[in-house]
């Protein structure tokens, strides 16, 4: 469902499950971890293009398919120390971890896990039919998927506050000028094909230290950070809050909430 190709020293992920617009498995979640492990080996791979099958590029966590189990919410939330990054962290903020260029290229929906992954990427390339939301608050939940820290450093304290509180879609416009995308464009493909023929005329340790430092002047407690997702995703799960916001988000009378918990 996730597919890794190296082609003419540029590695391809795609994200391969066009008739459930990509939408996220638990399997899925452990192939893009994989594929960023095996890409960090790989010396000669000069850029990363993460990219969408179809239509979408990620509409998002496939709820139904990752509930079905208990364990798998084990799988996607188990980290051994609280400041280290579990499994839908690591999908996230492991692009960061390579020390080439990451573009991820988006078209129609990017919602929820698949927005995250996006935003873990060093450039964002978006078709004009885009549309992108923090889905989470929807659900009751909080987003947890490391891009925390990342948002801080693409836009504004209250901008990230709305879109991850209110959960609604937004455009590819409004998105470009929240700094959520790097560009839009009516051809992605060929803009990131422009984009990384401009790159490789460029030292790959140059672009490789220059990635670093960026990444420094934008730096946060990152460990503090992951724990305080982790542990305010478990609370949530466990709060009665949160049965009634996913029973509301199905039905067409809602139940009031409970009375907000102490934090």
């Amino acid at each position: 469902m996730v597919s890794l190709e190296i082609l003419n020293d540029i590695a391809y992920v795609t994200l391969n499950r066009p008739d459930k617009q990509n939408a996220l498995s638990v399997e899925m979640f452990i192939q893009l971890d994989q594929c960023i492990k095996k890409i960090k080996k790989r010396r000669e791979v000069r850029a990363v293009v993460i990219r969408g099958d179809g239509e979408h590029f990620c509409s998002g966590l496939d709820v139904k398919s990752v509930m079905a189990k208990p364990l798998n919410i084990i799988k996607l939330l188990f980290k051994w120390l609280p400041g280290n990054a579990n499994l839908v962290q690591r999908v996230v903020l492991g692009w960061h971890t390579i020390p080439v260029p990451v573009i991820s290229l988006m078209q129609g929906n990017s919602f929820g896990g698949g927005l995250h992954i996006a935003l873990g990427a060093d450039i964002r390339i978006a078709k004009d039919n885009t549309k992108l939301a923090i889905m989470e608050s929807r659900w009751g939940l909080c987003p947890d998927m490391g891009s925390a820290p990342l948002l801080l450093g693409l836009t504004q304290y209250d901008k990230a506050l709305l879109l991850s509180s209110q959960g609604d879609p937004i455009n590819a416009e409004q998105a470009c000028e929240l700094g959520l995308i790097t560009e839009v464009s009516e051809n992605p493909e060929k803009r990131c094909n422009e984009i990384i023929k401009q790159l490789k005329t460029r030292s790959p340790d140059a672009l490789a230290a220059i990635k670093r430092l960026n990444q420094a002047s934008f730096h946060f407690n990152r460990r503090s950070i992951l724990a305080k997702e982790t542990w305010s995703q478990i609370k949530l799960l466990l709060s009665k809050n949160t049965r009634i916001s996913m029973h509301n988000a199905t039905k067409e009378v809602p139940k009031p909430f409970k009375i907000r918990r102490k934090w």
